[in-house]
């Protein structure tokens, strides 16, 4: 209880980075991922081609890799890129692609006979996705796009690797300095845990709430 109260400023501050990379990677990498999404179910072969490639790469890579690459790889091209803003690069280009899967599952999900009743009316495509398909299909797709989230936060405790101070950093800190390893990784692992929790609870009333729209 002790080392919880004396490294409180700094569970606190790290906990307000893992929380920053988070959720900043998630809606950028959803807006991406729906982009993605478009150019999977689209007709042109070339923007299908590129959204394939683009998800086989980045999942089929580590994501510690990816963050490696951003922070100490482009620098030897010219380009350098701070600690944080790289991790955020990297949280979001490979969230986007497990994302845009999510998307797509939920696109793919929704009765063939949607489309055809839109088609009947002479609605147009984008009017059809818009209005129809879309809100369908993120009630479908709601609880993996959720459990992508709970996954995204936990993998923010790799951005330590290079160098922001986020929760697992802020642990190796006060494990360094006061040779508590156990304690402090055990507090931030229940800091984790606590976070996630709550975004599974949250994922579980939007759940509902969706469901009760269509019931």
């Amino acid at each position: 209880m002790d080392l919880l109260v004396d490294s409180f400023p700094e569970l606190l501050a790290g906990l307000a980075v893992t929380l920053l990379l988070g959720v900043i990677s998630f809606v950028l990498g959803s807006v991406l991922g729906g982009l993605i999404t478009l150019a999977r179910i689209s007709g042109v072969r070339a923007l299908k081609a590129v959204a394939v490639a683009y998800v086989s790469v980045f999942r089929g890579t580590p994501l510690l890799i990816q963050i490696m690459i951003i922070y100490y790889g482009l620098p030897q091209i010219g380009l350098e890129i701070p600690p944080i803003p790289s991790a955020i690069i990297a949280f979001t280009l490979f969230s986007a692609a497990y994302l845009s899967e999510n998307f797509r599952a939920g696109v793919l999900g929704v009765d063939r006979g949607q489309w055809e009743a839109a088609a009947s009316m002479a609605m147009p495509y984008w009017k059809t996705l818009r209005r129809i398909i879309f809100p369908q299909a993120i009630r479908i797709a709601t609880p993996a796009v959720g459990g992508r989230f709970v996954a995204l936060m936990k993998d923010t405790s790799l951005a330590s690797a290079v160098t922001v101070v986020e929760l697992t950093r802020v642990a190796e800190g006060i494990g360094t300095s006061t040779f508590r390893y156990m304690d402090a990784l055990l507090i931030v692992g229940l800091l984790y845990w606590l976070v996630n929790t709550g975004l599974q609870l949250g994922q579980q009333a939007l759940e509902r709430r969706l469901g009760r729209a269509y019931s």
